[in-house]
């Protein structure tokens, strides 16, 4: 289907024009995280939004076709307004955007986006637009959670290796595009984990980065077989396989990943990896990395870096944890943070750097979450009437935790401490952290991935 704006929203949207009090000319809207899984939201994703979407101009074609579709649907139509929109204000929607720079991370519980209407004939615009921008929960849920994987993980290099820095950024893949629901929740995901990781599967998603937030090459992956490249061989010729992928991708300073439980995962790292073509591997001078893909993770993985210790060799970093010679793991089943902490926690007990070991992650990164992980909401937080500013909310008696933020609000660091205040409660000192991004139809900020991932890393 074509992209329509007019009809990328809820239905009942289209009868809330005739809902407002009379002499309504001016509406403000926000979007915020109540709470959730995660104490702070990176903020990511409307640039995207801005580019694919709203600064795409209305045209009488679309004003016609949302007409059509909606006096078929049942419902009342702001045909005038819409009309005056594509042909008056050549199609360029009447709203201003602020939000903090994508890659903050924010409390939750506080302002992130603003939006306010900037013509008095469709001040409606501001919701409108709800159904669209509430998407928003999305790519910030999925930056949020990758990064806070990042933390985790990071703890752990911190603690057992020589450099945790340097190693952290590819220690999280995304292996999740075949794992969501559609193309563009791909994209949107794979870029968002690319906010926190330089490690990624999900091509799409690097598309995406590259494109709408002005990066050269935002991902990296390296060869890897798959089980089907392993089982073509026929079980009798396994080693085969693995000594093809030896052959293929072992140079000097190389990395490979090669899938090792297509039969039996303790077999072939002691007595095909380990023992039958142990010389050869080393020769090479590249290394390879070993991925276990079934069973419990950490009673698996625990045998595997015994089996591989045993068979490779250790060397001692300085912090005094084993580093295996020329073999690395990549744990790419059953990845979330439960498993992450559980694996890096064991192989810390049994004397193992988590330089050793890699983590693919697919569905419970990109999937495994929706709108109430974090609690999202897009509400309006002021009209003005007959001239008369007037702040509004909701406070509903049976859920105290759904009470909106009313006034035109700003977001500030006061103190040293992010804060959502109302406009007429700046103080002097005051740093606020909403820009404007987007007005009338226009893009006023381009920022960079890189810009963003700076952003981000300051958090760390």
């Amino acid at each position: 289907m074509k992209t329509n704006l007019i009809l990328d929203t809820d239905s009942y949207k289209s009868s809330h024009f005739l809902q407002y009090p009379s002499g309504t000319d001016y509406m403000c809207s926000y979007l915020e995280s109540r709470g959730g899984r995660f104490p702070n939201t990176i903020f990511f994703g409307l640039q995207y939004l801005l580019k694919e979407y709203l600064s795409k101009p209305i045209t009488l074609e679309d004003v016609n076709e949302a007409n059509n579709f909606f006096t078929k649907h049942g419902l009342p139509f702001p045909l005038n307004e819409w009309t005056y929109i594509a042909k008056d204000l050549s199609g360029k929607l009447p709203i201003k955007i602020r939000a903090v720079p994508e890659g903050t991370l924010v409390p939750t519980g506080n302002v992130l986006m603003t939006v306010e209407s900037t013509d008095p004939k469709v001040f409606f615009i501001t919701s409108w637009v709800e159904t669209l921008l509430m998407r928003l929960w999305y790519p910030i849920t999925v930056a949020t959670q990758s990064f806070m994987l990042k933390k985790l993980i990071l703890k752990f290099l911190e603690e057992t290796s020589d450099d945790p820095m340097q190693e952290i950024s590819f220690k999280l893949h995304d292996f999740g595009s075949r794992g969501v629901s559609s193309r563009e929740q791909a994209m949107l995901g794979g870029a968002s984990h690319l906010v926190n990781f330089l490690g990624s599967d999900t091509v799409v998603g690097i598309q995406m980065a590259n494109e709408y937030y002005n990066s050269e090459m935002a991902g990296y992956s390296i060869p890897a077989s798959e089980h089907s490249t392993i089982t073509s061989w026929g079980k009798e010729n396994e080693l085969l396989a693995y000594e093809n992928m030896i052959k293929k991708f072992s140079k000097p300073g190389s990395l490979y990943a090669c899938v090792s439980d297509s039969y039996d995962i303790f077999n072939a790292c002691e007595n095909l990896w380990g023992t039958s073509l142990k010389e050869r591997l080393i020769e090479t001078g590249g290394t390879l990395v070993i991925r276990p893909d079934s069973g419990d993770p950490v009673t698996v993985l625990t045998k595997v870096f015994e089996i591989l210790a045993s068979k490779f060799g250790t060397k001692l970093n300085s912090k005094g944890y084993k580093v295996l010679n020329a073999v690395r793991v990549i744990q790419g089943d059953g990845v979330e943070e439960d498993s992450i902490q559980k694996i890096l926690s064991t192989l810390k007990e049994r004397g193992f750097s988590a330089s050793n070991i890699a983590f693919g992650m697919g569905g419970a990164l990109l999937q495994k979450l929706d709108r109430d992980t974090q609690k999202f909401a897009y509400k309006c937080s002021a009209i003005r009437i007959d001239g008369k500013e007037r702040a509004v909310a909701k406070n509903p008696i049976t859920d105290l935790g759904k009470k909106s933020k009313s006034g035109i609000l700003e977001l500030v660091t006061r103190k040293a401490k992010i804060e959502t205040i109302r406009r007429e409660e700046l103080e002097t000192e005051d740093e606020k952290l909403l820009h404007t991004v987007f007005e009338n139809g226009e893009i006023l900020e381009d920022t960079t991935l890189e810009s963003i991932r700076k952003t981000a890393n300051s958090n760390l």
